[in-house]
């Protein structure tokens, strides 16, 4: 482990203290478009243009979705982008038949996955405190961490790739062990789900589905 003490990490955490001071004193929230395009009026995608997606937009996808937090940073998520047509085959052996026009036709799929193992990388992603003991020789807790906290860094990658302008469709309706064995096998790795992503055709749109009010999904105590 290489994690700042003393005076030095009194001068990293000022830093980082001010820099989000920065940041809020330039931006107090975001703009009802700009949350518009993100969640209130963003909708899942199964149909697709032509539009192909630059390798360099793919990594910039990446660079933002992996800034959203995880609990002792832990960053079990793991991502497939399959766009050959040789990845497509394999992946297509997992899908429901219905759900396989909707995969073929995005110009990527991704699957998102989760590393059962990601503890082992806690001297790199959380250097000030050695936490290996809280989840070597225990798999359950091992695999429910890394399952939360994998899901939420599927979700951080929808929200990443709308902010960017592309489209998404999250999928269920595919068996997760033919995908482990044919992309994960022999690894930690268990897929978790699927994601289509490009330019969406939204002449398959059909009408928003309602949504709970407020009364009826939360409590205030």
């Amino acid at each position: 482990m290489n994690a700042p003490t003393g005076k030095a990490l009194e001068a990293v955490r000022a830093e980082a203290q001010e820099n989000h001071r920065e940041l809020r004193s330039r931006i107090d929230r975001l703009s009802d478009d700009a949350i518009d395009l993100i969640l209130r009026e963003a909708r899942s995608h199964y149909a697709w243009t032509d539009r192909p997606i630059p390798d360099a937009l793919l990594q910039e996808l990446y660079d933002i979705t992996i800034s959203g937090p995880t609990s002792m940073n832990t960053l079990p998520a793991r991502f497939v982008f399959v766009k050959s047509a040789e990845g497509k085959a394999r992946l297509a052996k997992s899908l429901k038949p219905q759900n396989v026009p909707k995969m073929m036709g995005a110009p990527i799929t991704v699957i998102v996955a989760y590393d059962r193992e990601f503890w082992k990388e806690l001297p790199f992603l959380f250097p000030h405190d050695d936490r290996r003991h809280l989840f070597e020789g225990k798999p359950e807790h091992s695999a429910e961490t890394a399952f939360r906290n994998g899901t939420l860094q599927g979700a951080y990658l929808m929200m990443a790739a709308r902010a960017l302008g592309l489209d998404v469709g999250a999928m269920s309706g595919f068996s997760n062990q033919i995908v482990d064995d044919e992309f994960f096998k022999g690894t930690s790795l268990k897929s978790n789900f699927l994601c289509n992503i490009g330019y969406a055709d939204e002449t398959a749109l059909f009408q928003k589905l309602p949504r709970f009010s407020f009364e009826q999904a939360c409590t205030v105590v």
